[in-house]
């Protein structure tokens, strides 16, 4: 199965106007493209772009071109373009050849913008960008003329070359498009099309003093490159006339894309403005773009997610022309789908309580057989040790249990995973009255199974072996915020400050130390899905939770399926 096939859950509206205008023979090759502007690291809002993108020509039999819009280099980096390129590749997906940047196109563009003053259709302005702003008018109420709009041609001409070559300051002037300052559409008043900006580009270095806006470069890029259909997110429909326009008033302009909007992604408990991702970094509140609470691509990577589940996820929640908010449940029951067929099963403490089984002979050990995967006999088995002295979770323990508590407690019997019926039978504190350590013993008849009596027991816990386990940190990640609708004005204050928590005194079994910088992730028996962080090292072990076992996704899914009511 190709990966358009695995992210196309069948018609939506851009493949239905994909089709009809194959048909009709108004192409017959799709071009598309996924358009980024370096200036910092994709998200899972972006991961929805580029399945669609991607997806579609790879559908159609046609062809996909990554192209950086490249049109402010003062906010844009090498390490963005850098990063950009992996998570396309890592999501599954290659532009091959067709590798494209707007500042490729930057000469072109200049030369057209020249043709629109000649045409009477531009002109520099040298009002302020506060004069500007006052003079574009507001929904209700047209904007202003500028007192420059009406220079001569050669005027015009001049201004823009010396522009050009560096004669004025950040700000002094900028070119715009003379369109209508009364247009119901504010981005028909007279849009910018060159500001001034003395900064180094990443490509063209120092070449130029001043840089296309993005509304300029976009459509005229597609236009270069033969874009046939030009998919963008809903916040670009009112600017879809200026793009026609510029396509319109250019003289020749080698072809005429369309543009058609879709709903952007947006997920509870999650923020996805660059801007306010760029805060959390910049301020520290997160250790960078790959921090595994962040919602970017790198950070789902460096948390465990496989890019399937991503894949799969956007298939789920479809093309729509209408904006909506996704449950992020539903995201993680994607990620748990996937995992939870493929990850190997191993036995980690997190919290630690000392066991020592008192009628176990002192010095002896075993070893037992556990599987890797309940459900897939060829992954096989592996050999865990058991020995007197081991390792299990402080949650199983419970000293005055609660009612439905079926762990261990004073006097209860319980079956350790994989190897025997152990019971309770002292509970040592330290001075502070802190349980430290359990006396239990174990019934040497019930190695792996059942009670040769025939006797039950309710409960299971894991554990490790204290002499062979290794020692582990392990980040548990949760939700960045505390409301299931952030106020990206006002992110800070909604930070949650238990987003990270991170258990220094983990145990783990000794396989897992083999485990390297391996991203993929296994499953930690009742405890969730963990990968190991690229912090690990000779020496330290960091384990990262990839998601947990809990879904709740399934099951509101399972009810809406069966039609019964939810909470």
């Amino acid at each position: 199965m190709s990966v358009a096939e695995a992210t196309t859950p069948g018609r939506d509206f851009i493949r239905d106007i994909v089709q009809a205008d194959l048909d009709a023979k108004r192409h017959t090759t799709v071009v598309t493209r996924f358009p980024p502007e370096p200036n910092g690291y994709l998200h899972i809002g972006h991961a929805k772009s580029i399945c669609l993108n991607f997806g579609v020509a790879e559908e159609f039999g046609g062809r996909c071109h990554l192209r950086f819009d490249d049109t402010n280099p003062t906010k844009e980096e090498q390490e963005y373009i850098d990063a950009i390129e992996k998570d396309v590749r890592w999501l599954g997906f290659d532009w091959g050849k067709h590798l494209y940047h707007a500042s490729d196109y930057f000469e072109q563009l200049y030369q057209w913008a020249e043709d629109l003053i000649r045409d009477g259709k531009a002109y520099v302005d040298d009002q302020s960008q506060d004069e500007m702003r006052m003079n574009r008018g507001t929904l209700t109420e047209p904007g202003r003329n500028s007192p420059f709009r009406d220079r001569s041609v050669d005027e015009n001409l001049d201004l823009l070359r010396r522009m050009r070559a560096g004669e004025f300051p950040n700000g002094a002037r900028v070119l715009r498009a003379k369109i209508d300052m009364a247009s119901g559409n504010i981005n028909l008043r007279d849009p910018v099309l060159y500001r001034i900006l003395h900064a180094n580009h990443p490509r063209t270095g120092t070449k130029w003093s001043i840089y296309p806006s993005y509304d300029y470069a976009h459509g005229q890029s597609d236009a270069i490159e033969g874009i046939t259909h030009s998919i963008c997110t809903l916040e670009f429909e009112d600017h879809r006339p200026l793009y026609d326009w510029f396509l319109d008033n250019i003289k020749g302009i080698p072809s005429h894309p369309h543009q058609y909007e879709f709903a952007r992604l947006n997920l509870t408990y999650t923020i996805l403005s660059k801007r306010v991702l760029t805060l959390l970094v910049r301020d520290g509140h997160v250790s960078g773009w790959d921090d595994p609470r962040m919602p970017t691509l790198a950070g789902m990577r460096r948390r465990g997610v496989p890019p399937e589940a991503l894949r799969d996820f956007v298939k789920r929640i479809g093309v729509a022309k209408a904006n909506s908010t996704v449950d992020i449940a539903m995201f993680e029951h994607a990620v748990r789908e996937v995992l939870n067929k493929g990850a190997q099963r191993r036995m980690a403490v997190l919290r630690p309580l000392k066991v020592v089984i008192e009628n176990y002979p002192d010095g002896q050990s075993e070893e037992l057989d556990a599987v890797n995967h309940p459900d897939d006999p060829a992954l096989g088995t592996r050999k865990i040790r058991f020995g007197r002295e081991l390792y299990v979770e402080r949650d199983d323990f419970m000293e005055n249990p609660v009612k439905g508590f079926f762990r261990l407690s004073p006097g209860k019997e319980v079956r350790l995973r994989y190897a025997y019926f152990v019971t309770c039978r002292e509970v040592v504190k330290n001075t502070a009255g802190e349980v430290i350590e359990l006396r239990c013993t174990y019934d040497p008849a019930t190695r792996g199974g059942d009670a040769p009596d025939g006797r039950k027991v309710r409960g299971t816990i894991h554990w490790v072996s204290a002499t062979d386990s290794v020692p582990a940190e392990v980040r548990v990640y949760n939700s960045l915020f505390n409301s299931p609708n952030p106020d990206a004005a006002n992110f800070a204050a909604d930070l949650n400050p238990n987003s990270l928590e991170v258990l220094a005194g983990a145990r783990l079994e000794p396989s897992l130390a083999t485990s390297g910088n391996s991203p993929a992730p296994v499953q930690f028996e009742r405890q969730g899905y963990f990968c190991t962080d690229p912090d690990t090292k000779p020496g330290k072990l960091v384990f990262n939770r990839t998601v947990g076992l809990r879904d709740t996704w399934a099951k509101v899914s399972a009810a809406k399926v069966s039609g019964a009511k939810t909470a």
